[in-house]
């Protein structure tokens, strides 16, 4: 799995970075900041929810 986020789409809602906190962390605006663009297999399935459940749709992944 390749995580892409689209930083300027980010409405700071922090989503991802309750599900996926190994993943996704927040700067000091709230914006969303990448913190692995490779998770392992363990965060996958929360990644998945952070990216179905943000509301602005700034989470991309490519599977496989």
């Amino acid at each position: 799995m390749q995580v892409e986020v689209d930083r300027p789409k980010c409405v700071a809602s922090g989503q991802c970075v309750l599900l996926a906190p190994d993943v996704f962390d927040q700067d000091d605006d709230g914006i969303v900041e990448l913190l692995t663009a490779a998770p392992g297999p363990e965060h996958h399935d929360d990644v998945r929810e952070s990216a179905a459940v943000c509301p602005a749709a700034a989470i991309q992944l490519t599977e496989g």
